[in-house]
């Protein structure tokens, strides 16, 4: 009960909110033909695999009663699934059917159980024109609500030519692009993120900060390339509250000095970027996201199975804000909806 409020007022808010529908948008699966895919072809698993053990292994496996268990028991309604890292980025031609299978299978999880999940398409990024078609085939034919970007492909970044057929087809569909966190290049660990043995320098470099900074520029240097002047009403999802992007912007926007966009930078912010909390329940980085792009540009995520906690975790952060009825409700579902179209 919040101080101050009177018992049935405060009795009607819980109420309210206790029925709330919420919607997580960043919540992932690794199907075995994928798994046998990153452990079968030379260069597939970009070390990431080994974050996928035992009973997290097994959760991202599941498409059925268990995950189902798991989002009554934390509060979620509906799940928008999708690929955990690194996708398909590093399969080459390989990624172009195993991409339709996937997504072919997250369809089949969504149809048998339509109130409970969405989907976000898996693009063979290395191939771009094979890439443009299955956005194209999983939005027309299969009902996904967008696509996840895992940033790099070897060593071409997210503003180069190779995600052009991407980011159009996009555009054009009117679908977000969620861009997800990959390991840094192998030189880029070795020099920064290496040196205090494998367990700690895997970490360093993926869930503890690596992964943070590696999103977080790759949307920069979509901002820097032109991309969202060449599309400007192209939407790009960053979870974590924005990778780092969000508590830099005052030295970002400086990048005015010297950029020659058609905007400024804050304005590719507020214009074509949402955040999503990934399962970093945090009031004040909520309130900074608020701040920095609106109450109508944040989505709500836990980022199933890694940061999954027990106790209705998910509604309970919810339930806890210091926020108005309104805010809450475009947190938890509606600004999805909106984006979407859902």
């Amino acid at each position: 009960m919040k101080t101050g409020a009177s018992s049935g007022a405060a009795d009607d808010t819980d109420s309210r909110v206790s029925e709330m529908r919420i919607i997580a948008i960043e919540e992932h699966v690794l199907p075995d033909e994928v798994k046998r895919a990153w452990n079968t072809i030379p260069g597939a698993d970009d070390g990431t695999l080994g974050l996928n053990p035992g009973m997290i292994g097994e959760r991202l496996a599941d498409l059925g009663e268990q995950r189902l268990a798991l989002m009554d028991e934390t509060g979620v309604d509906v799940q928008v699934l999708s690929l955990t890292t690194p996708g398909l980025n590093n399969l080459g031609h390989h990624g172009i059917d195993l991409s339709r299978r996937a997504n072919d299978l997250l369809a089949e999880a969504v149809a048998a159980n339509p109130s409970r999940f969405q989907f976000m398409a898996a693009l063979p990024s290395a191939e771009p024109e094979a890439a443009a078609r299955e956005l194209r085939r999983s939005v027309e034919e299969l009902g996904c609500k967008g696509a996840v970007l895992f940033g790099r492909v070897g060593d071409k970044n997210l503003d180069d030519v190779i995600f052009e057929p991407t980011f159009a087809c996009a555009a054009e569909l009117g679908v977000p692009l969620l861009v997800h966190p990959q390991i840094p290049q192998t030189s880029v660990r070795d020099a920064y993120y290496g040196g205090f043995g494998t367990p700690i320098d895997l970490a360093l470099s993926t869930f503890a900060l690596g992964w943070h900074f590696e999103a977080g520029i790759q949307f920069i240097r979509m901002v820097l390339g032109g991309v969202f002047d060449r599309y400007p009403n192209l939407q790009v999802i960053l979870g974590h509250w924005g990778e780092l992007v969000l508590f830099y912007l005052e030295r970002l926007v400086m990048l005015d000095r010297v950029s020659k966009l058609q905007r400024p930078f804050i304005d590719y912010i507020r214009s074509n970027l949402y955040l999503t909390a990934s399962g970093m329940f945090s009031p004040a980085y909520l309130r900074q996201a608020i701040d920095a792009v609106g109450a109508d540009r944040i989505l709500f995520s836990t980022d199933y199975p890694y940061q999954y906690r027990p106790g209705g975790d998910a509604r309970r952060f919810i339930e806890d804000l210091d926020l108005g009825a309104g805010d809450k409700a475009q947190f938890a579902h509606a600004n999805w909806e909106r984006l979407t179209g859902s």
